[in-house]
């Protein structure tokens, strides 16, 4: 059992001299950021949105900050994005 467990544990982070391909490559690293981020950012913004909708529906003065509230979660994907193209 502890040999089938050190060989997976080589095998996903790329340890020894591990003869297959990559578990996962950078590339899908990378695309696995950006659609978690994303993801989580419309999850997010599904109940913000919400919200938002029904406050400026009782005063229209608070349309600035549910729009900025509402924004708030794509930073998310922007910062993943970034993170992938710096890295």
């Amino acid at each position: 059992m502890m040999e089938e467990l050190v060989l997976a544990t080589e095998t996903v982070l790329q340890n020894g001299a591990v003869e297959e391909s990559p578990f996962l490559t950078d590339e899908g690293a990378a695309a696995l950021a950006v659609g978690l981020s994303a993801l989580a950012a419309g999850y997010a913004e599904r109940g913000i949105g919400a919200a938002a909708v029904g406050a400026i529906a009782e005063d229209d003065d608070l349309f600035v900050p549910g729009l900025i509230m509402t924004v708030l979660p794509e930073t998310l994907v922007i910062f993943a994005l970034v993170v992938v193209f710096v890295i």
